[in-house]
């Protein structure tokens, strides 16, 4: 089977587990995969050593050929460069991608960006080629709340153009495919018929994020020797509602043992900054953006993961990549996010939940786990890690994808 594998951003760009991952895996499975992207450019908005912005550009990893076409490199906090960077994507794929891919039996769309939904329809229209369509990020909610539009005439207008732009692509998908039950239910209530929605739980990079053991040599380098650290990695943006974290740690600067540790950049990091140090929280160590492979071990440093965003509706309905990170690493959480999320830490008995944005409930939780006894903090890990790889690893996920893709192109052989 011919499977063309649609998604603005692939490896070497960050995050992409289900990028070359699930594209080899498919290969090893059967499938013919053919990937069409853009220039590597995120998340800092530059093009990637080794390559050119070029009209397209063809290449093979680990035996997956790879077809990318140009686009604006840009993933900054202007409106303008956001949509820019996605629609000239969409365009270049659509037109030169939609050309130069070849026949298949059936697409593979990662979204987001929602624009990706035009390549797709180019796909089936142009070639005949039934897509199923992978939904990681729901819109047009992360857009509204996302701060990038000021304008609540504006954030208006754009959710409703968004909301018919995507209901469009749900009509032409063959199938969708979400990653939480609260996406499904969220679909359902917009209209989508629930039998052409399948959860499908994300995955992490699973050659990166396992357990490896302390090293103790790193942990004096970036200060977290001696201390029950709670560690946060990701974003630092408007989304994640840090500033909570950070007043939480400020209520329990007293635990002299507890530190809170911040890796990552983002647009708030100046902020958080000042909050911290307005508020007299030593307690918070900031250590900046590190190398992605190292990321690994510094998870092992973690005594506990934390994971936070904002108290906003729809959050409800997602699960962080961080939750999947500190699973497979074996490390206990402290998952601030309501709903799905939190059902998955309480069902793999792998940590604490505590509702977003409260600062006092995070305090308890925060001191709560300081006080647990390590072996019990070491056997949450390890439940959370057994709950990750029975329910949600590469495996588990590539082998519902494969199936529902080889249904969906046996569908298109059969007319």
């Amino acid at each position: 089977m011919r499977t063309i594998f649609l998604t603005q951003w692939f490896d070497p760009e960050p995050g992409a587990s289900r990028g070359l991952p699930l594209a080899r895996w498919l290969a090893d499975h059967g499938h013919d995969v053919q990937v069409l992207t853009g220039v590597p450019n995120y998340p800092g908005g530059h093009v990637y050593p080794g390559y050119r912005m070029r009209l397209w550009q063809r290449e093979v990893m680990d035996g997956v050929p790879v077809l990318r076409v140009a686009l604006y490199p840009s993933h900054d906090t202007s409106a303008l460069g956001r949509v820019t960077n996605y629609t000239t994507f969409s365009l270049s794929a659509a037109t030169l991608g939609t050309a130069l891919v070849g026949p298949g039996d059936v697409a593979y769309v990662y979204h987001p960006p929602a624009t990706v939904g035009l390549p797709a329809m180019m796909l089936k229209t142009l070639r005949g080629m039934p897509f199923v369509y992978h939904i990681a990020d729901m819109w047009p909610e992360s857009v509204v709340e996302s701060g990038m539009l000021d304008s609540a005439a504006v954030r208006r207008i754009v959710r409703g153009l968004l909301s018919v732009w995507c209901r469009a692509v749900y009509r032409q998908a063959s199938a969708i495919t979400v990653l939480s039950p609260g996406f499904k239910r969220l679909l359902v209530e917009r209209g989508v018929p629930g039998d052409k929605i399948h959860v499908i739980y994300n995955w992490t990079d699973e050659a990166m994020f396992r357990p490896v053991p302390r090293d103790e040599a790193l942990a004096r380098e970036l200060g977290l020797a001696g201390r029950f650290n709670i560690v946060y990695a990701g974003n630092l943006g408007p989304l994640q509602g840090l500033d909570a974290v950070i007043r939480a740690a400020a209520r329990v600067r007293a635990v002299r043992w507890i530190q809170i540790v911040i890796v990552g950049v983002g647009q708030q990091e100046h902020e958080l900054r000042a909050l911290a140090q307005s508020l007299g929280a030593d307690n918070v160590l900031f250590v900046g953006r590190r190398p992605y492979q190292e990321m690994p071990r510094i998870c092992a440093l973690a005594d506990v993961h934390l994971v936070h965003l904002r108290d906003l509706p729809f959050f409800r309905a997602t699960i962080p990549s961080k939750t999947q990170v500190a699973l497979a690493c074996a490390r206990p959480v402290l998952m601030a996010v309501n709903g799905d999320a939190a059902d998955i830490i309480r069902k793999a008995e792998a940590g604490m939940t505590c509702p977003p944005e409260d600062e006092a409930r995070l305090a308890d939780a925060m001191v709560a786990l300081a006080e647990t006894a390590s072996d019990e903090l070491e056997a949450m890990g390890q439940r959370g890690r057994t709950f990750y790889l029975d329910e949600m690893s590469l495996d588990i996920g590539g082998r519902h994808m494969d199936s529902l893709l080889r249904e969906v192109g046996a569908s298109r052989q059969a007319v």
